[in-house]
């Protein structure tokens, strides 16, 4: 049903990467689904993920060994209980994607062939499932063509989330506790708010990594999911472990281009510039240790020698194996000048991969009733305070699947009709663009030269105070201007970046992802950071 800018579904996803599309297909058996993106459909994180999905599929391996492997990456932060669900939710999520038209790479050209498994750092065998070096592409393609058969799903492109739809439940006289009833939206063709309203909203917008300069992530990474739920009062958890990837090829013409760790897994090694190795000295697993200890492994040494990247030396697997296992990262190297199979890899640290977010129980269900998140925006515990590698797949698939089943189950048709909430009131159209441009720069090198893989308190500190005062300044502007695209973006950038340097000032510790080296000890025990600030008035843009 629509009018006056309102439309009413079951269910509304925001995202269209694997955890929101997997969520809308199961939705969709019993309800209407819309599905919101704020570029084209396929515009996602999963759309550029090189690894693949780790899963138990091999009898050489066991749930037992995999839930090991999680547990010694996430540095005693994890919840292990979310890891055996996701750890034993593996083979059927390899069934269920297999099952929809995600085809994998095999031992042989057979199809009844045995999978083809990669091993990843931090892995204690093979079990990482994988098409080529294309999994997310191939993954995202075979959901895409599932979700446009499906009447009961529309997708609107091009139509870039702003806020949550919040109605408090009322106790007497006291005001109770805020339930979600949906998302505003600008419709970035028409360029007018839209409000998407139903009785269950799945968030799964993806990463943050745009908070930093340098990044593995597309241009969508800016963390809305994390901002919009921080702003409905909804709990965030864990927002100081940002993982950085090892190996991003430094090179001007390849922007945000990764180099897969199972390059490593197959026996390639990081050396400096005069061709030393320095990873034995930092952990016993070499080249195959986590990606926190071979990150800041890396950046030490670049700092301690003051060079500007490393090098990885994929030469000695051989030409015929690089081309056959990682095609897509061999042809693109080429078209750059650089061939792998004879040379060495200019390679740096870069954002990569938030391991916390949107506080979630086992069921993806957030701590404000109505809202469930999957996917990166969401913080499941399986990460704790280091992601294991190509572990973030497989939770999109369990976790949403589960979401969307508690979803079905909680679900009630809309009891109450909201009249638009949504008045721009005397907000003018801006001709001052050079401010968002300059702040959103201003704010990714903060981020990147303060509150990156080395910390300290005097950092933190110095971030927090221009954050700060960017954060003035952009909420002066959105109460002044009408909203665009690259608004909504920056306001929800510096969010998560208020909320990450937050979240490391809290944690007085290095653990995993979070180095300070003003603590560099742990604490004895474990303990989660949670934030969670409260609904303020509503600003008129938002009622």
């Amino acid at each position: 049903m629509s009018g006056r800018g309102v439309l009413e579904f079951d269910f509304v996803v925001v995202g269209s990467g694997l955890a929101g599309l997997v969520f809308a297909l199961d939705a969709a058996k019993s309800g209407t689904v819309a599905v919101l993106t704020k570029r084209g459909m396929s515009e996602s994180n999963t759309q550029y993920a090189q690894g693949g999905i780790a899963a138990v599929t091999s009898l050489d391996d066991s749930f037992d060994l995999h839930v090991r492997d999680t547990l010694l990456a996430g540095d005693g932060l994890c919840r292990e209980e979310a890891v055996r669900v996701l750890v034993e939710g593996g083979p059927a999520a390899i069934q269920y994607l297999s099952g929809l038209g995600a085809r994998f790479t095999r031992a042989d050209s057979s199809r009844s062939a045995p999978l083809d498994l990669h091993r990843e750092g931090g892995h204690s065998t093979r079990r990482v499932v994988h098409t080529e070096d294309l999994t997310g592409r191939e993954i995202e393609r075979a959901l895409i063509k599932a979700v446009r058969g499906l009447k009961n799903i529309t997708v609107f492109e091009h139509h870039t989330a702003i806020d949550l739809v919040l109605r408090s439940k009322m106790e007497g006289k006291r005001r109770g506790k805020e339930e979600v009833l949906g998302a505003f939206a600008l419709d970035g063709n028409a360029g007018k708010v839209v409000t998407f309203l139903a009785p269950a909203t799945f968030l799964a917008t993806g990463g943050c990594g745009k908070v930093y300069l340098y990044t593995s992530n597309p241009d969508v990474a800016s963390g809305d999911g994390i901002a919009m739920a921080l702003r409905a009062g909804v709990r965030i958890a864990n927002m100081e472990f940002m993982q950085f990837h090892p190996t991003i090829v430094y090179h001007p013409q390849l922007r945000s281009f990764l180099v897969s760790e199972a390059v490593r897994g197959e026996g390639a090694v990081l050396r400096l510039l005069n061709g030393e190795t320095f990873m034995e000295k930092y952990h016993p697993m070499g080249c195959l240790a986590t990606r926190d200890v071979v990150a800041r492994a890396i950046d030490t040494e670049m700092k301690r020698r003051g060079d500007e990247y490393v090098l990885l030396d994929a030469t000695m697997i051989g030409a015929k194996k690089l081309r056959e296992m990682f095609p897509n990262i061999h042809r693109t190297l080429l078209g750059v000048g650089m061939d792998m199979t004879k040379e060495m890899i200019p390679v740096v640290p870069a954002a990569h991969h938030i391991c916390g977010g949107i506080d979630v129980d086992l069921w993806g269900r957030a701590s404000v009733g109505g809202l469930y998140a999957g996917g990166e925006n969401a913080c499941t515990g399986v990460h704790g305070a280091n992601r294991l590698a190509s572990n973030s797949l497989l939770e999109a698939v369990v976790f949403s699947r589960r979401a969307a089943q508690k979803a079905v189950e909680e679900w009630a048709p809309l009891k109450v009709k909201v009249a638009n909430p949504w008045s721009s009131g005397n907000a003018v159209d801006s001709d001052e663009q050079v401010v968002i441009t300059q702040n959103w720069d201003e704010v990714r090198r903060v981020m990147w030269n303060y509150v990156g893989i080395l910390r300290s308190d005097k950092r933190l500190v110095r971030a927090r105070r221009r954050i700060e005062m960017f954060s003035e300044e952009i909420r002066e502007y959105y109460r002044n201007f009408l909203v665009t695209s690259d608004l909504i973006e920056l306001r929800n950038v510096t969010a998560c970046a208020d909320l990450i340097i937050e979240s490391a000032l809290k944690r007085r510790e290095s653990r995993g992802l979070h180095y300070n080296i003003d603590h560099p000890s742990k604490e004895k025990r474990p303990r989660e950071t949670v934030v969670v600030r409260p609904v303020g008035k509503p600003s008129r843009r938002r009622r």
